[in-house]
C-alpha cells in the first residue's frame, strides 16, 4: 500500500510499504477515505520528538471497514467509521473511568500510559496517512457514521481536533454565559472556539497573529485578538472591563512563539494566567512533552516549563491538562454534526490526494497563508 513515512526532520515521503493486516482477533482493517495533517504532526516533522525513521504518520483518520478479525462483533465490513486517535483497550481502570487517552494496556513504552496511531512514544502503531489502517480493539475504538459521503469533511474532525477543542473547554470548566479566551487559532484552537460557542459562551476571544486564522475565528462569531497589534492580555482585559475572561484554553503548546518568532514555552501559560479572572479555569490541550532536545532553555529540554505559578496560585485558578479521551465526546459531537448544529469543516483549506502530502506538510509547517487545515484522500 502507499503510505506517508517519516525519514528525517523536514523529510517525509510517499512509499510503498507492506499492507496493513489483521494481527489479532479483535482487529479491524479500515480503508482510509480521509486522513488529516495535524499540528502535532509537525512536532515530529520538525525533528522535535524521538519518532523513528520509517514511521507511518497520521492519527486523524476515517474510512470504511474492509475486514474484521473473528473477535469483532459490533462493527462489520462496509461500515463507515471514525477512528479516534487514542487506542484504548476498553477494560483497564482508566478506560472504564472514561480516560481512554491514558489506557494502561496498549502502550509498551515504559512510563507512557495511552497510545495513538503514527506518533512518537505512543506505541508501535502505524498511522493512517495511508491506504489502509489496522485498528486494534475495533469494537471499542470505532465510531459508526451514517453511510455514504455526506459530512465527510465534518466527520473527519471527530478523530481528534473537534473532541480535543471541546475537551479544552471542558477542562477549563466553561459554563453557559462564560467569556472564553482561546490562545492559538490553529485547528485545535478554532475547534475550541467553535465548541465554546456551541456550549453557550457569551463571548469568545481567539488570540493569534495569522490573519487568515483570525478571519476564520471571526467567521464563527469569535472576537479575533491579533497579538502583533498589542499585548493580548491587555486587549482581553480592556474588552472585559478589567475583570478578565471567565476561563481560557491553551491550544498552542510548548513551541509558543512571540511576535518576533522567538520561542518561549511558558508564554501562553503566563498570558492565560493574566487574562483569566480570579478563580477561573484554564484547559491545556496544546502539547507539552517531558523531553525536548531543541528547547530554548535547559529546563524546558527536560519538560520543566517555568510559568507564573505564583500568580496562578494567588488568583485561585484551576488548570486541567492532557490529551483528549475522544470516546468521551465523539458520539455527541457526531450527532451535533448530523443535526446541523456543528460545522467543524469551516476551517478546511485544502483537500488533496495522498501523493501531495509531502508538499502539503511543507506549506502547513511554514504557516503559509491559507493553509489552515489539510485533508488527504488516499483514494484520489
Amino acid at each position: 500500500m502507499k503510505a506517508l513515512v517519516y525519514n528525517a526532520p523536514y523529510d517525509v515521503s510517499i512509499e510503498n510499504v507492506p499492507d496493513a493486516r489483521i494481527e489479532q482477533p479483535n482487529d479491524a482493517l479500515v480503508q482510509i477515505t480521509t486522513t488529516n495533517i495535524c499540528g502535532s504532526d509537525l512536532h515530529m516533522y520538525e525533528g522535535r520528538t524521538a519518532v523513528e525513521r520509517g514511521k507511518i504518520l497520521g492519527h486523524e483518520n476515517m474510512g470504511i471497514v474492509e475486514e474484521t478479525g473473528p473477535g469483532v462483533t459490533r462493527v462489520q465490513p462496509g461500515d463507515r467509521v471514525s477512528v479516534p486517535f487514542n487506542i484504548a483497550c476498553g477494560t483497564c481502570r482508566n478506560c472504564l473511568s472514561g480516560w481512554t487517552a491514558f489506557c494502561l494496556r496498549v502502550n509498551p513504552v515504559e512510563g507512557m500510559d495511552g497510545a495513538a496511531y503514527g506518533y512518537a512514544n505512543m506505541g508501535p502503531y502505524d498511522g493512517g496517512q495511508a491506504e489502509l489502517l489496522r485498528v486494534p480493539h475495533a469494537d471499542v475504538n470505532l465510531l459508526e457514521l451514517p453511510p455514504g459521503t455526506e459530512h465527510e469533511s465534518d466527520f473527519t474532525m471527530l478523530s481528534d481536533i473537534f473532541p480535543t477543542g471541546w475537551h479544552g473547554t471542558e477542562l477549563a470548566g466553561q459554563q453557559a454565559g462564560d467569556s472564553v479566551a482561546v490562545f492559538g487559532a490553529g485547528p485545535v484552537g478554532l475547534m475550541a472556539a467553535h465548541s465554546a460557542m456551541l456550549r453557550g459562551a457569551s463571548r469568545v476571544f481567539v488570540v493569534d497573529k495569522e490573519a487568515d486564522r483570525l478571519a476564520l475565528a471571526e467567521s464563527i462569531g469569535a472576537t479575533p485578538v491579533d497579538f502583533t497589534q498589542g499585548d493580548p492580555v491587555e486587549q482581553i482585559l480592556e474588552a472585559t472591563g478589567g475583570r478578565g475572561a471567565d476561563c481560557g484554553v491553551e491550544a498552542v503548546g510548548y513551541q509558543a512563539h512571540d511576535q518576533s518568532g522567538q520561542e518561549h514555552p511558558e508564554l501562553v501559560l503566563d498570558n492565560l494566567v493574566k487574562a483569566v479572572r480570579t478563580t477561573g479555569g484554564i484547559g491545556v490541550v496544546g502539547v507539552y512533552v517531558p523531553e525536548d532536545p531543541e528547547a530554548a532553555d535547559e529546563g524546558a529540554r527536560h519538560g520543566r516549563v517555568a510559568f507564573d505559578y505564583g500568580t496562578f496560585f494567588t488568583k485561585g485558578q484551576r488548570m486541567g491538562t492532557g490529551q483528549c479521551p475522544v470516546l468521551r465526546y465523539n458520539r455527541g459531537l457526531r450527532d451535533l454534526v448530523i443535526a446541523g448544529r456543528a460545522r467543524p469543516s469551516f476551517l478546511v483549506s485544502h483537500e488533496l490526494g495522498l501523493d501531495e502530502a509531502p508538499d502539503a506538510y511543507r506549506h502547513f509547517d511554514k504557516r503559509d497563508e491559507g493553509w489552515t487545515k489539510v485533508l488527504l484522500h488516499p483514494g484520489q
